[in-house]
């Protein structure tokens, strides 16, 4: 992995010393990326040669196998794929991030046979995460422990961290949802799936918090108060009402109220998804059951407790609730957001509320928008005041139909990559050449997923110059 980081912060920093301006390739040399897929090298060629900008062509083209290319560790044992997929600057595997940085390439699974079973690896390697803890947010390769094996909670060897947030296992079910309509691949949905529904389903009912806060608590020592739970590691009280807590943001931040909105929202479709594969592939019509009811109970609990009216905007969903009736009315750059959920099938766009709360998301009423010389978006708390989140811009195209705020979407991405032809996690509002984390997969799979999909909607966009 050392080998990796250096290969890749000196394609970085030869970009940046003058062979940008040429739009030099900045991924590793062939020999020595982590995976190979002849799919996504093709869909490289195709969607690039439709691309008038050249920045954009080459931007999209370091950015969209950035994933396979660094962060995948695939392996086979008696025919059973494993993979492993680290972050990027962070050798540790998210669930969260693990299933959004494959997730682009499910649409190309099914005509290569290699990415089909590197993404089922992904999939038997987080069923095994969470049949080792539900409650954990990142993993090790291995039993090798961590840097934070003294926080005050439940450590094993296998944990880089437990940070508990609903969107974690969430991710999962996505993911083995969309594998299978990809792929039509059933084999992936034996015991270890099962068992990881199961347990999903337990800890979500444990934090609805019906019979009190239930098995987890969470405390570290630290300076950083979003690193830390209160009230003795279980967060602010709540009262039940259907919703399901969340200790901590899709950003790893802690929640302020522990009904994280944007998350319950998620478990609502992805509780569904599971039940549509448990029913026709496993034949497990009581478990199908179970997540479809407790789909509902969340789903009517969000009716009633994540809608707010906002002075300006008018009905709007809260961030954060507690079931007593109070809200944050923010929205955090991180995915699943606000912003994000028609992205992720949890609401129609054309949802009043959803289009009333987009407005307020991308304006100076979201106290974690912020403006300045190098652009605007959404930020959050994980990095500070006046960091602009790419990942944000990039959610903004996503979920916009105007090619006008599109194309301003896309500007504002070619501008504040430094030179360095990646996404980054931050950039601040005033000068892109600062910026955090220059090795941020996610984010960089996500623009890439952003100009695949204008390409596959054939979108006049692409045929601009946007420099």
């Amino acid at each position: 992995m050392k080998k990796q980081l250096i290969i890749l912060i000196a394609a970085i920093l030869a970009c940046q010393c003058g062979r940008a301006q040429e739009y030099s390739s900045c991924r590793p040399a062939p020999e020595n990326r982590s995976f190979r897929s002849e799919a996504v090298e093709k869909t490289i060629s195709e969607v690039c040669s439709s691309i008038a900008d050249p920045k954009l062509a080459w931007m999209f083209a370091n950015c969209f196998p950035n994933t396979i290319d660094t962060t995948v560790e695939y392996s086979e044992e008696d025919g059973t794929p494993d993979t492993f997929v680290i972050t990027g600057d962070i050798r540790a595997m998210w669930l969260r991030d693990s299933g959004a940085q494959v997730w682009p390439y499910l649409r190309l699974a099914a005509g290569d046979d290699a990415l089909r079973k590197m993404i089922a690896g992904v999939l038997l390697r987080q069923f095994s995460c969470l049949n080792i803890d539900p409650y954990a947010n990142a993993f090790n390769k291995g039993p090798t422990g961590s840097a934070w094996a003294s926080d005050h909670t439940q450590m094993n060897d296998w944990l880089h961290e437990r940070k508990w947030e609903v969107d974690s296992p969430c991710y999962v079910l996505r993911l083995a949802y969309g594998y299978w309509k990809a792929t039509g691949d059933e084999s992936v949905f034996g015991k270890s799936w099962k068992d990881a529904v199961k347990a999903v389903l337990r800890t979500f009912r444990e934090q609805q918090r019906y019979d009190g806060p239930g098995p987890y608590r969470f405390s570290r020592n630290t300076d950083r108060a979003f690193d830390t739970k209160g009230w003795d590691g279980r967060g602010a009280p709540v009262k039940p009402c259907g919703l399901i807590a969340s200790s901590f943001r899709p950003s790893d931040d802690a929640t302020v109220l522990e009904f994280l909105v944007p998350s319950n929202f998620f478990a609502v479709s992805t509780l569904r998804k599971a039940a549509e594969i448990l029913e026709q592939v496993c034949r497990e019509r009581k478990l199908a059951r179970e997540c479809r009811d407790l789909a509902d109970e969340v789903e009517s609990a969000l009716r009633k407790y994540a809608v707010v009216e906002h002075p300006d905007f008018g009905r709007i969903y809260a961030y954060e609730v507690d079931g007593f009736g109070g809200a944050m009315l923010m929205d955090d750059a991180n995915v699943p957001n606000l912003l994000s959920l028609p992205y992720l099938e949890c609401v129609p766009a054309d949802d009043p509320v959803w289009r009333n709360t987009r407005r307020f998301v991308l304006s100076e009423s979201n106290p974690c928008f912020f403006s300045g010389k190098a652009g605007s978006g959404v930020g959050g708390p994980h990095v500070g005041y006046g960091w602009i989140w790419p990942m944000s811009i990039i959610m903004q195209a996503l979920t916009s139909t105007d090619d006008a705020e599109i194309a301003a979407c896309l500007r504002t991405l070619l501008a504040t990559d430094a030179g360095t032809g990646f996404m980054h996690e931050a950039f601040w509002k005033d000068d892109a050449t600062r910026y955090t984390r220059s090795w941020f997969a996610w984010a960089n799979t996500l623009f890439g997923e952003l100009v695949l999909n204008l390409y596959e909607k054939k979108s006049p966009l692409l045929a601009e110059l946007f420099q």
